[in-house]
């Protein structure tokens, strides 16, 4: 493995080592400039904003790079003004090759991934292309690196063309991506793909894999979900493409995943073996940002988040005692039938503790999301509703006693985070891996079936909020907690390795 040594005498002296080359008298044509490059959906752009505001306060211009399809949500979720940008750091747009839809939803996925491949990369060559030619007369430096979600690995051919480095984000955990490294494997061994339907009920899925390093005994069920296919169905494309993407990841400069090194050590020093490029966790983003933003600094105002936020939520929030509100969220991409969100409901009422929960508009499938009747009346005492909110204020604010959470990973690592202990109810992808480590290695969560019954998660929630296991694993995410911050914080594990980032990025 290559190793990168550090170009900055120390971590903290690199801000104003660039802040100077910033001042020179070319102003910013000698800045560094990176192009992040997001996969067009919500939970892979709110990682990446974080990231390309971390390069920014080392001194990066940078480009960033939605789809047009998210470019519009976003400026109808936060404004038309929301996406001016700064002089260095500026939104641009590439076609995602989908046909035009007006729906304020997440795309289909596999068809996402097949279209992105195929279609995008003219564009984005294209687009720098003109950012090259425009530095000769503005103020943007050129191109000196892309940056992009590892989905996105097209950008690797237009690196490679401009000759740049080409680093690629995972944004699913560690674990997450392990999981994914393996589908070939599972191949090989004619594991995978299923014989046909009836393994998904047969008790094939809790097959028991012991072979791969940092993943002891885990079962087939527990791996990402794209494995459980049995012809020409959208998991049988994922799982194709997936194994794709692991390969084409060998050719990046560096691999960058939001995570940290204490929490995931296992499975990282399993990917560092398994990939050629070096491999750095320099995560919780979130942890990293908040440390190093200014309260006043101009990049706060720039966000991401696809629907509406509401403010009332944290005012409620205010009010309540402290660990004594479950939240609830399940995330942007996840669906469910109209009985699920009614045995949902239900469980939440019998439970009888506060909650807030978070109600996408397109949650149900095909559908729009109403709750019984008699269910708002019954708990308007102590329960509030809303589209979208401020997760990670949510996450980190006293009242919040335990997280209900489809495990997607920006929701793990936020609940870690803050000290949070979940339930877990995975709903595709990498979300199945993360749970199992949630219950297992980690210590901070339970599981709700799949098939969803309320007396289930009426169970589920009193153990969470006021049993001895919900207690035992309100400690564990106590500790997890403290090793986040300090991996975050200045000397920390993760933001060694984000400075030996920049540091290649900026040599």
């Amino acid at each position: 493995m290559r190793s990168w040594k550090a170009t900055f005498s120390s971590p903290l002296h690199q801000p104003n080592h660039l802040r100077e080359r910033e001042m020179g008298s070319t102003g910013g044509v000698n800045k560094p400039h990176a192009v992040c490059v997001p996969y067009p959906a919500q939970g892979h752009v709110n990682p990446m904003l974080k990231l390309a505001k971390l390069l920014h306060l080392r001194g990066f211009h940078i480009t960033f790079v939605n789809t047009e399809y998210n470019h519009s949500r976003l400026l109808r979720s936060r404004g038309p003004n929301s996406l001016d940008g700064l002089p260095d750091f500026r939104f641009k747009t590439i076609p995602d090759g989908l046909p035009p839809l007006d729906a304020d939803s997440t795309q289909d996925i596999p068809s996402l991934c097949d279209s992105t491949s195929k279609n995008c990369l003219v564009p984005f060559s294209n687009l720098i292309s003109k950012l090259n030619h425009a530095s000769s007369s503005s103020d943007v430096p050129p191109v000196t690196c892309i940056v992009s979600d590892a989905s996105m690995s097209f950008t690797l051919d237009a690196a490679e063309e401009f000759g740049v480095p080409g680093v690629l984000f995972w944004t699913p955990s560690a674990c997450g991506v392990l999981g994914y490294s393996y589908y070939k494997h599972l191949v090989e061994r004619d594991l995978v793909p299923l014989k046909d339907a009836s393994c998904l009920t047969n008790g094939y899925l809790d097959t028991t894999i012991d072979w791969i390093p940092g993943m002891n005994n885990i079962r087939l069920k527990d791996l990402p979900t794209f494995i459980r296919t049995t012809g020409n169905d959208p998991n049988h494309f994922m799982l194709n493409f997936l194994i794709r993407e692991i390969d084409r990841t060998n050719r990046a400069s560096a691999i960058v995943i939001n995570t940290f090194h204490a929490m995931e050590r296992a499975v990282v020093d399993s990917l560092s073996s398994t990939f050629i490029p070096p491999l750095y966790t320099i995560g919780p983003l979130h942890l990293m940002l908040n440390n190093q933003i200014s309260a006043d600094d101009k990049l706060k105002s720039i966000g991401s988040n696809f629907w509406k936020e509401d403010p009332e939520c944290v005012d409620w929030l205010n009010s309540q005692q402290p660990n004594s509100v479950v939240y609830v969220n399940f995330g942007s991409i996840t669906v469910m039938t109209a009985q699920q969100l009614t045995e949902f409901a239900w469980g939440l009422a019998k439970s009888e503790k506060n909650f807030l929960w978070i109600i996408r508009p397109d949650i149900v499938s095909g559908d729009t999301a109403i709750l019984p009747p008699e269910f708002v009346p019954e708990t308007k005492d102590r329960g509030v509703l809303a589209n979208w909110c401020p997760q990670e204020q949510v996450l980190n604010h006293p009242a919040i006693g335990g997280f209900l959470t489809h495990s997607g990973w920006n929701s793990t690592i936020e609940s870690v985070s803050g000290g949070v202990p979940i339930i877990c109810w995975p709903f595709f992808a990498e979300q199945q891996t993360n749970c199992w480590y949630s219950r297992g290695e980690w210590g901070i969560g339970l599981e709700i079936d799949s098939d969803v019954k309320r007396e289930e998660v009426e169970k589920l929630v009193r153990e969470l909020m006021e049993g001895e296991m919900g207690k035992e694993m309100k400690k564990k995410a106590m500790e997890w907690k403290k090793a986040a911050e300090e991996a975050a914080r200045a000397g920390g594990s993760s933001f060694l390795n984000f400075d030996k980032l920049v540091s290649e990025l900026v040599k």
